[in-house]
């Protein structure tokens, strides 16, 4: 059956899912439903992959109406997304065997993990824009129990504003899909856009207005300004593999919808010199300054590395929004490589956490003495976000500077390099002297920090940092596999 790939991509993890909460009625123990789950990551890993060596595959699930299909779609740009997703979920589960020993309602956590699995899955394939409203609300409501985990006050709040900001975004983008779907000339995503552009039903400045406040409320989830406050106050409550995969994958959720929406339904010309283009540009230089500056001030580890992330993510967004195949090449790598770093840098911190306690970058001074290979690979992960070659984070941060400098947008061609500059600098201010002092640095207390146990975390845990640390490196020496993918699908969008 032509699709049924498709349908098994998303249904295995959310069998996987159902079937964890059965467990414990079939006598299964923690380590049978560790088994369990790492069984079906690797499956779905699987089946991502061979829809990705397959050729375009579209499955209509029902139709609400003629213009209204739910239907499944493989493509370049669903490849990219799904396989990224796959691997750093799993990756990061494969951890959380480990880590999770020391909290409570693991079944809750592992079954909510799979079924947000399952419906990134579904997003990524999502054929139509009403599929992919409708999995982006899904992996919303099912992501907020990961934040709630350890049902602390804390995290209560966190967990409450996320669904604020994440259902206020997704309303915006609702409006979008509303005013869109009457003025264009196919349902299905189609390349390079299907909008009407001569035959709009409203005039086309109040068009305009409502894709601004659309991409915007997509951009939610991305951690873009003005709609980032979720983004640090729910990734640092979460347990660390649960918050690398927040800052990882969830917030790439946000870039796929935006993605799609320019690239798919409206078309970049339509878009490309007008105040919408700029005002987004404006947005996404915004945050990439002001998330750095954030991280710079903030003293808590997972705190410092969310403020990271609402800079970070917006780097693919300027790549995105300058409408320009080289800057698109350098947002594509980007998400590839902030979420293989960023994933190792939150698994790094709850190692640190898991093994001494510390939470705090001022009480990591030594720290290297005692988890040489924990602070290593955090090290290598930390100059890799700063951008310094031949690692990954240094070829993203070229092409979205080169992009920019040819796309001819006004102002913007140049501010976007200064400021991609600017953070860059500010990254190595809050990321390199922790790294630092953790291996030339004095104790920061002397009998709390002996009383530590000298040993590194598990191999469970220490192995899937350790995979994303090489892939940084050997990614970011040999990317021509990579980048030579995205200009091909850059090449049939533009």
């Amino acid at each position: 059956m032509e699709g049924l790939l498709l349908l098994i991509a998303v249904l295995l993890p959310a069998a996987g899912s159902v079937m964890v909460m059965l467990l414990p009625w079939l006598n299964m123990n923690r380590k049978d439903r560790c088994l369990f789950v790492g069984a079906v990551m690797i499956l779905e890993c699987i089946v991502v992959t061979l829809i990705a060596l397959d050729s375009e595959r579209t499955l209509v699930l029902f139709k609400m109406t003629e213009q209204l299909p739910i239907a499944l779609h493989s493509d370049g740009t669903s490849r990219i997304f799904s396989v990224v997703m796959a691997l750093m979920w799993t990756i990061s589960g494969f951890y959380s065997f480990s880590y999770m020993q020391h909290e409570q309602n693991e079944k809750t956590y592992y079954a909510f993990y799979l079924m947000t699995l399952a419906s990134l899955m579904a997003l990524t394939l999502s054929g139509t824009m009403v599929t992919m409203y409708l999995f982006f609300e899904m992996m919303t409501f099912i992501s907020v129990p990961m934040v709630l985990h350890t049902r602390s006050k804390e995290s209560v709040a966190a967990g409450i504003k996320y669904l604020i900001y994440s259902v206020a975004g997704a309303t915006m983008g609702l409006l979008g899909i509303f005013m869109l779907t009457p003025n264009i000339s196919n349902p299905y995503f189609v390349e390079g856009g299907s909008l009407l552009a001569n035959q709009l039903n409203v005039s086309r400045e109040a068009f305009l207005v409502i894709l601004f406040i659309t991409l915007v409320g997509f951009g939610t989830k991305a951690g873009m300004f003005p709609m980032h406050g979720w983004l640090p106050t729910a990734h640092p409550v979460a347990p660390a593999p649960a918050s690398a995969v927040l800052s990882g994958v969830i917030t790439k959720a946000g870039v796929l919808c935006i993605f799609r929406m320019i690239f798919y339904v409206i078309g970049p010309d339509f878009i490309r010199g007008t105040w919408v283009q700029w005002a987004l540009l404006g947005c996404a230089a915004i945050t990439v300054f002001m998330g750095s500056m954030l991280a710079l001030r903030e003293k808590v580890l997972k705190k410092r590395l969310a403020y990271s992330s609402v800079s970070q993510v917006s780097y693919v967004l300027c790549g995105l929004y300058m409408l320009d195949g080289m800057a698109l090449d350098g947002a594509l790598l980007q998400l590839v490589f902030h979420a293989l770093t960023k994933d190792a840098l939150f698994l790094c911190a709850g190692a640190i956490i898991f093994k001494t306690g510390i939470t705090r970058v001022d009480e990591m001074h030594g720290l290297g003495r005692r988890m040489p290979w924990t602070m290593w690979m955090f090290a290598i992960c930390a100059i890799s976000l700063v951008g310094i070659p031949p690692l990954g984070g240094f070829i993203a941060k070229w092409y979205i500077a080169e992009g920019s400098l040819m796309s001819g947008v006004p102002v913007f061609s140049w501010l976007v390099p200064i400021v991609l500059l600017i953070s860059a600098m500010l990254t190595a201010g809050y990321l390199l002297p922790p790294s630092v002092s953790s291996f030339f640095g004095g104790m920061a207390d002397g009998e709390a920090v002996s009383a530590f146990p000298k040993a590194e975390p598990s191999l469970l845990m220490l192995i899937p940092i350790l995979i994303m640390t090489l892939a940084i490196a050997v990614l970011g020496i040999f990317p021509n596999f990579m980048i030579q993918t995205f200009s091909t699908l850059a090449g049939s969008l533009f």
